[in-house]
Formats: C-alpha cells, sequence, structure tokens
C-alpha cells in the first residue's frame, strides 16, 4: 500500500443536509469549523435528521464566513440565514439530540417557514451558538471534557476508499447488487482517507492528518441513513444488508470510526496521514 493520505474534507454546516468538501478545514476541539452547527427540529424540540425525512437529502447550506448559512433545495427558492442572536439569556430553547438535552438559539421566523414548507410538516431550525452549550461525548467512550455539536455522537467520523472499496464488492455479490457501488457520501464522514488496507482502521487507536492529532473513539455504528441515496433521496437495502452479514459488532452495523481531536489545527486534502497506535 502506499502511505496513507488525506483523500477528502467534508462539512455539513447543517445537520442532514449536503455539505461541502473544502480543500482545509480549522479543527476544533468539537469538530471542524461549521460543521453541524445547525439542526432541524420538531415541534418538541427533538433533532430532525434523513432518518424521519429522506427528503433533507436533497437540501443544501452554503455556509457564509460569519457562520450564517444560505439554504438551496427542489422547489424552495434559495434563503441566507443570518447567525442568530438570543435576545437576552433565555433566549435560547431545548434540543432533544438522541435523549442528549442542549440549548440552542432559534433562527429567525424565515428559516422555519422554508423549511415547514420543504418537508410538509411544522419544524424549526436553531443554531448552537455558544461552545459552552456543546453535548458532551458518550462518556462510555469519552475523556473528562471532551464535547460535540450536533454531530450524531463525535467531533468526527473518519472513513477509508479502500474499505468502500471493499464493502462494494462485496455488495456485487449479494442479493441486491443492482444497488452498488455506493459512493462514500451514504456514510457522511468528515474525513475520508486514502492508500490504507481495507478495514485497516479496525485497528486504529490513535492517528495524525497531517499536524493534527487524533484519538479514535470507538467504530461508527450505521443506520437507515446510509440506504438514502443522496441525490435522489431513495432508500434500498444496502449498504445495511452486506454491513449485517460481514461488518457486525453486537447489534451495531459498523462503516468508519469516530475521532476526538487532541488539540486544535488545519488539516488539508493531501496531508500525510499516520497511525500513532
Amino acid at each position: 500500500m502506499s502511505n496513507p493520505v488525506l483523500h477528502s474534507v467534508h462539512v455539513h454546516p447543517v445537520k442532514a443536509l449536503r455539505g461541502f468538501a473544502p480543500a482545509e478545514a480549522e479543527v476544533q476541539p468539537w469538530g471542524l469549523a461549521g460543521d453541524r452547527r445547525w439542526t432541524v427540529v420538531d415541534t418538541a424540540g427533538k433533532v430532525v435528521t434523513q432518518r424521519q425525512h429522506a427528503r433533507l437529502a436533497l437540501a443544501s447550506a452554503a455556509l457564509l464566513p460569519d457562520g450564517g448559512v444560505t439554504l438551496s433545495g427542489p422547489g424552495r427558492e434559495p434563503l441566507t440565514v443570518e447567525v442568530p442572536r438570543p435576545a437576552a439569556a433565555d433566549g435560547t430553547i431545548p434540543v432533544d439530540v438522541f435523549g442528549t438535552t442542549v440549548r440552542a438559539v432559534p433562527a429567525a421566523p424565515a428559516a422555519d417557514a422554508w423549511f415547514s414548507a420543504y418537508l410538509d410538516s411544522e419544524v424549526r431550525l436553531v443554531h448552537m451558538d455558544d461552545p459552552a452549550r456543546r453535548r458532551p461525548v458518550d462518556p462510555d467512550y469519552a475523556l473528562p471534557g471532551e464535547t460535540v455539536s450536533f454531530a450524531d455522537g463525535y467531533p468526527l467520523l473518519v472513513t477509508t476508499t479502500s474499505s468502500l472499496d471493499a464493502l462494494n464488492s462485496l455488495i456485487a455479490q449479494g442479493d441486491h447488487a443492482d444497488e452498488g457501488p455506493l459512493p462514500m457520501n451514504r456514510f457522511r464522514p468528515n474525513v475520508v482517507v486514502d492508500g490504507t488496507a481495507p478495514w485497516a482502521e479496525d485497528g486504529w487507536r490513535r492517528l495524525s492528518i497531517g499536524d493534527v492529532a487524533f484519538r479514535v473513539a470507538r467504530s461508527c455504528g450505521r443506520c437507515v441513513v446510509t440506504t438514502t441515496d443522496q441525490l435522489t433521496g431513495e432508500r434500498g437495502k444496502e449498504p445495511l444488508r452486506t454491513l449485517a452479514r460481514h461488518r457486525k459488532d453486537g447489534s451495531r452495523l459498523i462503516f468508519g470510526q469516530n475521532l476526538v481531536p487532541e488539540h486544535p489545527g488545519v488539516i488539508r486534502v493531501g496531508d500525510p496521514v499516520k497511525i500513532l497506535d
């Protein structure tokens, strides 16, 4: 194998929407700068993702320099949403992220109307404005003080091109071969590494990308979102059918590894990736 390198970087400004692939990104303690600082919630304050609304895959959010976003989606006029500022100390609302409650600032009503019309469901857009409001990482897999924004559970997710190739080879041998090969966007990673052996990431404990070191917290359990075509919003059986046969850890179907930064820095496409432990 060639020496591993950072193949691509992916930032998703609004959780569950399409992201973008910059040439470089700032690594903050809770994730990549601008990644998943916004999310859609229902009337009860629960996070809404592609699990409930596959149509979110077709919408995108362009990140503005000040942290605001411009929303785009089929059948909707683009809308620029400024970073909301709480008018007072109680200007936040509770948000339920898979059972963990954090506080966030509601966006302007125009953003709520945009998403509600797009999903044909009453929802709101909220922003995690203050780093002090970040969620703690699962204490079973975290060190003291480690936090995350609106990402599912950990600051970053790493996948590898060789493991995707191996998975697609397995899909091609299965009952739903017509669904493959699958693109990497099904797995919504933050960083993709090239030049490793398939499934090598299973054995990683620490790694560096350029000058930034990361701790591997645990493997990433996959859900129905991976069966959602990110270009059409249609769902299939793969990759969950194949992962269930070949990549199972207890009840979890795994692909990729969750990372926690050990310190801030900047990572760039083409950076060398070194396995430290």
